[in-house]
């Protein structure tokens, strides 16, 4: 279960930070440890994300459902926090480490798609969820 803590956050921070920056910007430092409410926030930033994507039918709605079993991997925060985090998914916001973004944003300056990048997503936490203990 420590490993899934970790890689939650780092999962959120990898999608965040993939769509908050440009393809080109230069190799960031190891991410650095979170507190558990910032992991938390990320985590239901990511949910809204994901619940976003399958909204507009650019993924299925498997990754919310692997998203929502990975939280309970992690300690629960703020609740009031981490449902204004989500809500700000929901409307298409990734929020993570005091940086937002919107997919549509994000998409323009990757020369990409909301599409692209909801799939992208969608397939880094199937690839995290097979990693998982069953």
């Amino acid at each position: 279960m420590i490993r899934a803590f970790y890689a939650l956050p780092v999962l959120a921070l990898t999608a965040g930070a993939a769509f908050a920056q440009a393809a080109e910007t230069p190799a960031a430092p190891a991410p650095m440890q979170m507190d558990a409410g910032v992991a938390y926030e990320s985590a239901r930033n990511q949910l809204g994300v994901l619940e976003y994507c399958t909204e507009k039918g650019h993924i299925d709605g498997k990754a919310v459902e692997i998203q929502t079993k990975l939280l309970t991997l992690i300690p629960e925060g703020d609740k009031a926090k981490g449902d204004a985090a989500e809500a700000k998914g929901k409307s298409g916001t990734v929020a993570a480490m005091g940086v937002e973004q919107s997919l549509d944003a994000a998409s323009k300056a990757q020369n990409s798609s909301e599409e692209a990048l909801c799939k992208q997503m969608d397939t880094m936490i199937q690839a995290l969820a097979a990693q998982l203990p069953q």
